[in-house]
């Protein structure tokens, strides 16, 4: 695009040609004899095939890679300035701090792609000219325009993206904390159930957006525009239900955890149903055996080690939790939200309650969508109808789990 506009000629490389680079690229970073860092800048690389490729630190400024598969190819602090990606399929790709100013993303495939930091602001390209010293060749280029682009589960967090052109782009579920949307153009773009926690929305545009189920915790939303924006569900700094101000919710959960340690001795047992229980923070490591929270949130909470066995969470939003060794033996989780929780190592296999009877913890159309559920116990777990999309299942233990209707596109370990 941009080299094209600039009246660049680009030089076409063949596929072994590209594979003859990368294979250089690949003795560079093996610390081999004989290795040098792919350049690509300013060359033809229409419909190249780069799947899997380690590609780090590559240079790809002002390439063309219209239709390129990219897919699942590593590309941490590559140089895409000005590069023409369009309709390329970049899904899976790791990204992170790479260098997207002024590229052309439309139409490109980033489901579940690694952005973490990427620069996708605006740029300009400038050449040596015997008069001028410095020439600016276009000035400057648009910021990277990701026009009807396939975001969905990528990982933007703390991505710079102020000024981009993303008309109707697919951002849905994307993991977008803190990142910097100053002025973009997101008319009619999708970000059902993203998380823009912290995001800075300064005069953005979304309007006819999609923000449905979208969380906006903490974000900047000064001058935005959001006019026939559909927000419903979304979580914003509103308490939902009833906020923890208006009732000792941290006591009363302390006198749950006292009456489950004591068997019934001191304490009551207490109901969070509804509740909004955000602003606790955390309640790391608390036994909460059978609490009763249906439709709760805890967005956010630090729940590391809580003991939940056979807890009513039912449509409770957990997303962005650490649950990490909690135990959830038991637990009845039906439409949940757990979306990009961390549950490493927890527990939500059966919870015995008589010498011949369990209860097997119950995920019916849960939403676990790029959660980490590595070493999770899970056997006997209910997931029917649950969403596990990019959900990290390595080490887990699935024994006779029920993954009937489940969702796992892009899930690993499974």
């Amino acid at each position: 695009m941009a080299a094209r506009e600039a009246g660049a000629r680009l030089k076409r490389l063949s596929q072994p040609e590209i594979d003859a680079i990368c294979k250089k690229h690949d003795r560079l970073w093996s610390s081999m004899p004989g290795g040098a860092r792919a350049v690509f800048a300013w060359c033809d690389l229409q419909g190249a095939n780069l799947r899997g490729r380690n590609l780090s630190d590559a240079d790809f400024t002002g390439a063309c890679l219209v239709g390129a598969d990219l897919s699942d190819a590593r590309l941490e602090g590559a140089n895409f300035f000005g590069a023409d990606v369009q309709e390329a399929n970049l899904s899976g790709a790791s990204l992170r701090r790479s260098d997207l100013r002024g590229a052309c993303l439309r139409g490109a495939n980033l489901s579940g792609a690694d952005l973490f930091e990427a620069d996708l602001r605006e740029g300009v390209i400038a050449a040596a000219d015997a008069a001028l010293g410095i020439r600016v060749l276009e000035s400057p280029l648009r910021a990277s325009e990701a026009q009807g682009a396939n975001l969905s589960g990528a990982n933007l967090e703390r991505s710079k993206l102020s000024g981009i052109v993303a008309l109707k782009a697919d951002f849905s579920d994307a993991v977008m904390k803190d990142c910097k949307l100053i002025r973009a153009n997101l008319k009619q773009a999708n970000f059902h159930g993203a998380d823009l926690a912290g995001a800075d929305l300064t005069s953005a545009d979304l309007s006819g957006a999609d923000l449905r189920d979208a969380v906006l915790v903490g974000a900047k939303t000064g001058m935005w525009r959001t006019d026939g924006a559909d927000m419903t569900g979304a979580l914003t700094d509103k308490p939902v239900g009833v906020a923890v101000e208006r009732l000792p919710y941290d006591e009363m959960l302390r006198d749950h955890a006292l009456w489950c340690e004591t068997a019934g001795a001191q304490g009551k047992p207490s109901a969070f149903d509804k509740a909004d229980l955000r602003a606790l923070r955390s309640i790391r490591g608390l036994n909460l055996t059978a609490l009763s929270a249906r439709g709760a949130v805890f967005y956010g909470l630090d729940m590391e080690g809580v003991q939940l066995q056979g807890a009513h969470l039912e449509n409770a939003d957990l997303r962005g939790c650490n649950l990490r060794h909690a135990d959830l033996r038991g637990a009845r989780l039906g439409g949940a939200r757990l979306s990009g929780s961390d549950l490493r190592e927890c527990r939500l296999g059966p919870l015995m309650i008589g010498e011949d009877r369990i209860l097997p913890a119950d995920l019916t159309a849960a939403q676990l969508k790029n959660a980490d559920l590595s070493g999770a116990v899970m056997n006997r777990a209910v997931l029917k109808d649950a969403d596990l999309t990019r959900a990290n299942l390595r080490g887990a233990d699935l024994r006779n789990a029920d993954l009937t209707g489940a969702r796992k596109a892009g899930a690993v370990g499974l």
